[in-house]
């Protein structure tokens, strides 16, 4: 984990795809529990950075980002499915106060990494 004052950047577990992200219950649509359990992973990893680095989110400021993708394995993958778990993750744990602050949102796969992982580096 690395961060100044203009970025942040942290490496985050491989997250659920859009097409698993939420679920139908009863007639409402609500966060599926890999979805749940995806944030919650990502709220340890902020909590432990925040406490040991003392950085606060980016409030009301427009930002890049940055997301390395590395799959768990070669099966074919769309990139575009692991944005939307990454960003809402991103606002749920107050890096960012809303998706809307991303101005610029770069993606690049890389090669397979066992379990999966996602780098994700935010700036100013």
């Amino acid at each position: 984990m690395e961060s100044t004052k203009q970025a942040v950047s942290i490496d985050l577990p491989w997250p659920p795809t859009a097409n698993r992200y939420w679920r139908r219950v009863n007639g409402r649509t609500i966060l599926s529990r890999a979805a749940r359990q995806f944030r919650k992973r990502v709220r340890d990893l902020w909590f432990v950075k925040k406490y040991v680095l003392g950085k606060d989110g980016f409030a009301d400021t427009e930002v890049r980002v940055e997301i390395d993708v590395y799959p768990p394995d070669r099966r074919r993958r769309d990139i575009d499915n692991v944005v939307k778990a990454v960003l809402d993750a991103l606002v749920d744990v107050n890096i960012i106060d809303d998706d809307s602050q991303v101005k610029e949102l770069r993606v690049v796969r890389h090669e397979c990494i066992p379990g999966g992982q996602v780098r994700v580096r935010i700036t100013e």
